[in-house]
């Protein structure tokens, strides 16, 4: 049986430096995207060169901005660094990929695909540089960047997930850059996590989705799917999340090719 796939999005939080080698054809995963991701990159520092036009996309200011605007002219001569070392957001801080056993580095090298608004897709151990641009952003003469990845990284991912069972825990950004034909994968699984708690004004038990801590709960996730080589969804019965959210069956429900399952907890 083929091991289980694990497709995440990248963060906003990044490493900076490195001291792997800059980017060149062929040196990441995936080598078929390479001149869209070239195109990427070309129009994302003609977009840096103007100073209204950089601020509205990357939503930061000051200090933060011209940093990242020199991040995003350097992104194909910077230094670089595994992908999975680059990403320092919530979910790969949970994740925490410096504390696995070297087999299950491995496997992550091996297993997890990491979708990117630069790259397309990349795995965990491709070097890249810093840079900032996230997938929903929209570029001169490419448009909106999801749906500019869509054909090719759909066509690249195509002999990676066929027959294959898929964790996608990808936000709806991301999912939109890639659509897989019907029937290809073997299961391919998403997961939400949801509170439960009394509702003091009416005193009757609440059901809430976790939005903001999502990414920060799917990290442990992510790490036992690894760990376990989990590729059916009930197998969430013998998994114990460090933050209390346990499977329920009952919440799972089938649409469109996708096994939603649902892990809740109980807050008080």
């Amino acid at each position: 049986m083929k091991k289980p796939l694990i497709l995440l999005p990248p963060s906003e939080g990044k490493a900076v430096g490195g001291s792997g080698p800059a980017f060149t054809d062929g040196s990441i995963s995936f080598p078929e995207l390479d001149a869209d991701r070239r195109r990427v990159a070309a129009a994302l520092a003609a977009a840096m060169d103007d100073d209204a036009l950089a601020a509205k996309l990357l939503g930061v200011k000051g200090a933060a901005l011209e940093s990242a605007r020199a991040a995003n002219r350097a992104v194909l001569s910077a230094p670089t660094q595994p992908a999975i070392l680059r990403y320092t957001g919530v979910l790969y801080d949970a994740f925490d990929y410096p504390s696995l056993s070297p087999a299950i580095k491995k496997r992550a090298a091996q297993q997890v695909v990491i979708f990117s608004g630069l790259w397309g897709a990349v795995r965990a151990g491709d070097p890249i540089p810093h840079y900032k641009l996230k997938m929903g952003a929209s570029l001169a003469g490419l448009g909106k960047l999801n749906t500019f990845w869509k054909p090719s990284l759909t066509a690249a991912l195509a002999p990676l997930v066929d027959g294959q069972a898929v964790w996608d825990l990808l936000p709806n950004e991301h999912v939109a850059a890639w659509n897989p034909e019907p029937g290809s994968l073997r299961t391919r699984i998403s997961v939400k996590f949801v509170d439960e708690a009394t509702d003091p004004s009416t005193g009757q038990r609440k059901r809430s989705v976790v939005n903001h801590w999502n990414k920060l709960l799917k990290g442990a996730l992510v790490r036992h799917v690894l760990e376990t080589q989990l590729s059916d969804h009930d197998g969430l019965a013998r998994f114990e999340h460090p933050l209390g959210y346990v499977y329920d069956p009952a919440l799972t429900t089938e649409a469109r090719g996708v096994t939603r399952v649902t892990l809740i907890a109980q807050r008080d």
